[in-house]
């Protein structure tokens, strides 16, 4: 029988787990014969040392990072700002894609001389135009932007959502229609007011899929009239002009030159490099 003897400054400081577990193996390896009771013993010592317990202040787990290249929300105007009963008709409930990966530019091929006071009721010109003379249920695009920078909302179903406008004739799934109000051809001045506006909201929007703005993106044509056989895939930028997949001068020479600017400060706005 083993005998094991400690001074009471030992037994003290024996941690809590060994205790409750000291007596019964010892009583288990004093049934053992002599050798075996050697060897049991050291493979006990041994195993007990060798998986020490944790520190007492042990981190707690990494809380995960947040969404990387997500740019801030602009401020954007409701629909009520410019949509009221004179115009409101009635509509289907919006659709909506999984994500939006790609954004079209366009013009509104309006004049440019209007106050932005009065961005309203030229919204309000747009959609009826759109509802009544083309019959669209809704106006086609998901955003418009005036001269001074301030963002409209346009389609209806949610600014945050991935809602399928009527804006890019065969690419209207997972992408977004944004429009900058007036008539940018060549030699026509683009306020810088409104390509900033455009690219804060083309960097919040695409961040919310994790795209970034200076990359392309993979889309389907969906109708025989865009550049591409239905069912043809496309890799377009990520931030292209309306004739980028349909025949059309839109959204104008002027603010077609400014694309890759466009891109590039959106890209910033996300936080890369």
């Amino acid at each position: 029988m083993w005998a094991f003897r400690r001074s009471r400054r030992q037994r003290r400081r024996r941690p809590r787990g060994r205790r409750r577990l000291l007596g019964p193996a010892l009583l288990l390896i004093g049934s053992l014969s002599g050798a075996a009771a050697t060897g049991a013993l050291l493979l006990w010592v041994r195993g007990v040392h060798s998986h020490p317990a944790p520190p007492r202040h042990a981190q707690p787990p990494a809380p995960r990072s947040a969404p990387l290249y997500r740019a801030a929300q602009p401020r954007i105007l409701p629909r009520s700002t410019w949509l009221n009963a004179t115009v409101r008709r009635t509509q289907p409930p919006p659709r909506y894609d999984d994500a939006v990966v790609a954004v079209f530019v366009h013009h509104t091929d309006s004049p440019n001389t209007y106050r932005c006071a009065d961005t309203p009721e030229v919204i309000r010109r747009v959609y009826a135009g759109q509802t009544t003379a083309r019959k669209w249920d809704d106006i086609g695009y998901n955003f418009l932007v005036d001269r001074c920078g301030t963002i409209y909302e346009g389609r209806a179903g949610g600014v945050e959502r991935a809602v399928i406008g009527a804006h890019s004739q065969g690419f209207n799934h997972r992408t977004a229609g944004i429009a900058a109000i007036g008539t940018f051809t060549r030699g026509t001045v683009v306020p810088r007011a409104m390509t900033d506006a455009i690219a804060a909201l083309i960097a919040w929007k695409l961040g919310l899929s994790g795209v970034d703005p200076r990359s392309a993106a993979r889309l389907v044509s969906s109708n025989a009239l865009s550049r591409y056989p239905v069912g043809a895939a496309a890799t377009l930028p990520a931030v292209s002009g309306h004739d980028a997949g349909y025949r059309t001068s839109c959204p104008g020479a002027a603010l077609t030159a400014r694309l890759p600017e466009i891109r590039k400060v959106a890209a910033r706005l996300q936080g890369r490099r």
